[in-house]
């Protein structure tokens, strides 16, 4: 049992991947403000975009996580994710992709159920 209860809290490669180029990108823009330099604190917050687009790309690719808790033989950061390719429900970043849970259903695929979305 983790400090959270028997929760699963996401622990996914693109979690870990993106907290951590973002981290390494506040820690130059932060570098960049104490030495007043205005190209170093553009370098930070671009790194702080690739963050996002990474982990973005690597939620798309299967590596992420759908909204809501996980059964619990999934909570391994190295479980891969199917049913990413058809996205998730009430996910933000499968939408921006253009891909519906909606549009899985329409077709006869199954459509990942979480646990507590509401519909």
């Amino acid at each position: 049992m983790s400090a959270h209860g028997d929760v699963d809290m996401g622990h996914t490669v693109a979690g870990w991947t993106g907290t951590s180029i973002g981290t390494f990108g506040f820690g130059v823009a932060g570098l960049g403000i104490v030495a007043a330099s205005g190209p170093v604190i553009a370098a930070g917050v671009a790194v702080i975009a690739l963050s996002v687009i990474v982990t973005w790309v690597l939620h798309l690719a299967g590596w992420g996580k759908p909204s809501g808790p996980r059964p619990a033989d999934q909570w391994d950061w190295r479980v891969k994710d199917l049913t990413a390719r058809r996205g998730h429900p009430n996910c933000v970043g499968c939408r921006i992709a253009g891909r519906r849970a909606v549009a899985a259903a329409e077709i006869g695929e199954p459509v990942p159920e979480t646990v507590g979305a509401q519909l």
